[in-house]
């Protein structure tokens, strides 16, 4: 290597350095990041964080060429994560004292820049309040070999924060109503939906480790009207549900199959089956079926039996 690329190579870590350090003091220097109430800075802080100094848990990692400077970021970002931590945990016991907390829905609730409940944002990336409900919610992602899916099965995928709340507004979702989500992975729309909404949920998984996750959640925060069965959405006894949910977790003649066992059930009472994701198409292809609005596979789409 020349003298001149390894001068260029050294400018540029010197001005790497001292934007990091700039960053750094900007965040040291903001005493108000560990209150409770600066939930969405902290994180953003947090995001920065990792962007500007790579891998914390591996040196080799780092994108920052200064020692000190890296520590400085460790440690901050470690009393970060405790504020964040000790929010979390007061949620928790919110929770077990009242099925609804207040703090909780307030955060999830209050989305700055726009209304999620009326039009929500396109598509699957995440944002503030799904990190929130993680922390709060604590599932523990299984460490046993999933059950190996059938080509027809679809490998689980956690639903957005906005687009739960979406459903439970497009919907009108209320305690007397018994929501079922098909397909319900590590169970966090059922545990949210209960919450929100002190309706009844059941959430039906083919994989008994996602289930035993999503059970020992409720019973951690003593959410006594959350079940979680593990079995095959064709076998399932659907006959008390009046809400339905299906984000993609199955096609071809699963999804068809399921499809007939609902078309059966709304020939006993008035049911509505909320989708997202390519089933959305399939689910509209129902004559049976009225869609509330013009049917996105980007968004949750309501329909009512008719």
């Amino acid at each position: 290597m020349s003298t001149t690329t390894n001068a260029v190579l050294r400018k540029g870590e010197i001005e790497s350095n001292y934007d990091l350090h700039a960053f750094l003091c900007g965040l040291e220097a903001d005493s108000s990041l560990c209150q409770p109430e600066q939930l969405r800075e902290r994180l953003i802080a947090l995001d920065g964080l990792d962007a500007g100094f790579g891998g914390f848990d591996s040196e080799d990692s780092t994108r920052c060429t200064n020692s000190r400077i890296h520590k400085r970021a460790k440690a901050l970002r470690t009393q970060l994560e405790a504020a964040n931590a000790e929010l979390y945990q007061s949620m928790r016991f919110d929770i077990v004292r009242d099925d609804r907390p207040r703090v909780l829905l307030h955060w999830l609730q209050n989305s700055p820049g726009q209304n999620d409940l009326q039009i929500p944002l396109r598509g699957l990336g995440f944002d503030y309040r799904d990190e929130l409900l993680s922390g709060v919610l604590q599932l523990r992602e299984p460490t046993e070999p999933n059950l190996q899916l059938s080509p027809e099965m679809v490998f689980y995928q956690p639903t957005p924060v906005r687009h739960i709340l979406y459903l439970i507004a497009a919907t009108a979702l209320a305690a007397d109503d018994v929501f079922v989500d098909l397909g319900s992975g590590l169970g966090h729309v059922p545990l949210l939906v209960s919450m929100v909404t002190g309706a009844q949920s059941l959430g039906i998984e083919v994989q008994a480790a996602y289930v035993a996750s999503a059970r020992e959640c409720a019973q951690s925060l003593d959410l006594s009207r959350v079940r979680f069965i593990p079995q095959d959405a064709r076998k399932a006894d659907l006959s008390r549900g009046t809400v339905f949910y299906l984000y993609s977790p199955f096609n071809g003649s699963i999804l068809t199959d399921v499809l007939s066992a609902l078309r059966m059930e709304s020939t006993r009472r008035s049911i509505k089956i909320c989708s997202l994701g390519p089933c959305t198409r399939t689910v509209a292809n129902e004559t049976w079926l009225k869609a509330r609005a013009l049917p996105d596979i980007g968004r949750i789409t309501v329909f009512y039996s008719q």
